[in-house]
């Protein structure tokens, strides 16, 4: 089957969901049973294409070294037996096969070298189409598809992304954006949706996206899943299913087919519903006038001084681990009465358990009104949980968030706590950019994290400028506390564009200082500073602390725009003198 002449007559209809449906009959990942129990497979292809779909999926959805937990040579095994069985299932008719590509998680690195060895596997098996499926960003895309039309020129390449009923994906980018952007990308043939959310709310979705040149896919799930004895269930719903996509095929979405729960039974009811049906225009539907709500919130105070060129101090104040608080307010009034003009706070520092640092700055705002700046980590929650809290935060009043990555739990305890890690600071910081663009009436200031004390800076200036490019304003910086973070600091300011608040932290001990050297990640201490706290006692070092850390802020203060200064052992009386030294040499 040429697909793009077939598509100019007629819908395309996909098969359904090979994972759920093998997943109700046998046990174990369907993708292993490429190589175990091909005849499982090959008959479950068979019932799909006796249901009438015109196009199937390879059993590969799932092929790459993270989901499966194997090596790279294993993967290339199944993706080839993949293919091969595919193929037997449709060479008796005209059936086009597409090559089942899903996200490969998000492990730290660029997953784009294994997607392009799984990608030549493919090729090399004779599948020319391919289909990148539940996809939660469109980073890559351009390159892969790229990658595969320059080896295969009339192939034919559709994407498509789950995202939810709001149409934001599991790492908080916007559908509408993706769909702008992916437009631009020549080489790919069709941009879609499926998974996550059911027909009806795709359907719903779809029609607010504004009409363009390509192809439009739609592969919903059957519906929302129950639990039964651990078991995830999809309701029959077929009828509605079909009528559904009938509905969406009517609109302009010209390639349909089935995500979690749709078996043959509800291909087949679909193929009867649009059986004869062609392929329909774009219509575009004129979207309903949203009065956009008023909002009851300031100014943003911070990013206002600091634009107008005003250095700014913004304390951290560690949230306490127990249900007693009042030490932490009484630092953080007077930290107000000090001059601050932000405090924040950590989300669970070292992965420990705290007090919310989302809820602890609300309580500031309403009982201080100071600004606060919550730090909010991508280590405890998904992308649901974390939007839900930013919308708390907007109704709340509190403008300005420090979006990071987030410290990893200790190794000991990762059998017992589990970490989320699904999506990382720059991700997350895109997510709150689009959710600025188009839920908030009052956007948020966007604060993340530059470590100045890396190894490797321009990897780390790499980094931070991707954060900057997904909408971030300002960068706090890790302490400034050797020569070699002094001259990355400088060499930040040149090439970033963005705010930058030096990082300072007061050392109150020699002992304070090795373990900060040789225990705290991000966090070096030259040896000069830790020999001039040798013998010294409590009070000496306390002044030795304001001492240095005043001389610091004043070495940096050419190359920042305000200072961020981290609390030690709540020693508010100490950072309470370094703000009055550097109000004295900024006189």
């Amino acid at each position: 089957m040429n697909v793009s002449e077939y598509l100019e007559k007629k819908p395309l209809i996909f098969d359904g969901a090979m994972g759920t449906y093998y997943g109700e009959r046998y046990t174990g990942k369907c993708e292993y049973a490429n190589i175990e129990h091909p005849n499982r497979v090959l008959q479950i292809h068979k019932e799909y294409i006796e249901a009438g779909c015109m196009a199937i999926k390879t059993n590969t959805f799932a092929a790459n070294t993270v989901s499966l937990e194997t090596d790279i040579e294993i993967v290339k095994k199944i993706v080839a037996a993949g293919s091969r069985i595919a193929l037997e299932a449709a060479k008796e008719r005209d059936i086009a096969v597409f090559a089942d590509m899903g996200p490969i998680p998000y492990v730290g690195g660029s997953p784009i070298q294994e997607y392009k060895e799984i990608i030549d596997v493919f090729l090399e098996n004779n599948i020319t189409n391919f289909l990148f499926e539940t996809l939660g960003s469109d980073e890559d895309l351009a390159e892969l598809s790229r990658y595969i039309k320059r080896k295969k020129e009339d192939s034919f390449i559709i994407v498509q992304f789950a995202v939810t009923p709001d149409g934001f994906t599991r790492v908080g980018l916007s559908g509408k954006n993706i769909f702008k952007r992916i437009n631009e990308i020549k080489e790919i043939d069709a941009v879609g949706f499926n998974c996550i959310s059911g027909a009806h709310h795709l359907y719903e979705y779809i029609k607010q996206l504004e009409p363009f040149q390509k192809n439009i896919s739609i592969m919903p799930n059957a519906g929302f899943p129950t639990v039964r004895d651990n078991r995830t269930i999809f309701e029959n719903s077929s009828d509605y299913f079909a009528e559904t996509l009938y509905k969406t095929i009517n609109v302009g979405v010209n390639i349909v087919g089935g995500c979690c729960g749709t078996t043959p039974e509800y291909i087949r009811k679909t193929v009867e519903y649009v059986k004869g049906v062609k392929t329909a225009k774009r219509i575009e539907y004129k979207k309903a006038e949203v009065t956009k709500r008023e909002s009851n919130q300031k100014e943003n105070l911070l990013l206002h001084k600091i634009n107008a060129g005003k250095k700014i101090i913004a304390v951290e104040l560690d949230p306490p681990s127990k249900a007693e608080i009042s030490n932490f307010m009484e630092g953080a009034k007077r930290l107000k009465y000090s001059g601050v003009d932000a405090i924040t706070i950590a989300d669970c520092p070292l992965a420990r358990a705290r007090v919310d640092s989302s809820l602890l700055a609300c309580k500031l705002k309403r009982e201080l009104d100071i600004t606060p700046i919550p730090h909010m980590t991508c280590r405890d929650r998904n992308i649901n949980a974390t939007k839900a809290l930013l919308l708390g935060l907007n109704i709340e009043g509190v403008e300005n968030v420090l979006v990071v990555t987030g410290d990893p739990v200790p190794s000991p305890l990762r059998d017992e706590i589990k970490t989320m890690f699904s999506f990382n600071s720059a991700i997350l910081a895109k997510h709150i950019s689009e959710l600025n663009e188009e839920v908030f009436s009052s956007p948020f200031g966007i604060c993340a994290a530059l470590n100045v004390n890396a190894r490797n800076f321009d990897a780390q200036l790499k980094h931070a400028q991707k954060k900057i490019d997904n909408g971030v304003t300002m960068l706090f910086t890790q302490p400034v506390l050797t020569e070699e973070a002094f001259e990355n600091l400088k060499k930040a300011k040149e090439t970033l564009q963005a705010k930058i608040l030096g990082g300072i932290i007061p050392i109150v001990s020699h002992r304070n200082a090795c373990f900060m050297n040789n225990e705290i990640s991000g966090i070096n201490v030259s040896q000069d500073i830790i020999n001039q706290y040798e013998g010294k006692e409590r009070e000496e070092a306390s002044k030795l602390a304001v001492k240095i850390s005043t001389e610091i802020a004043e070495k940096i203060s050419p190359y920042v725009d305000g200072y961020y200064i981290i609390t030690p052992f709540n020693r508010v009386d100490i950072i309470e003198k370094i703000i009055q030294g550097i109000h004295t040499f900024q006189s």
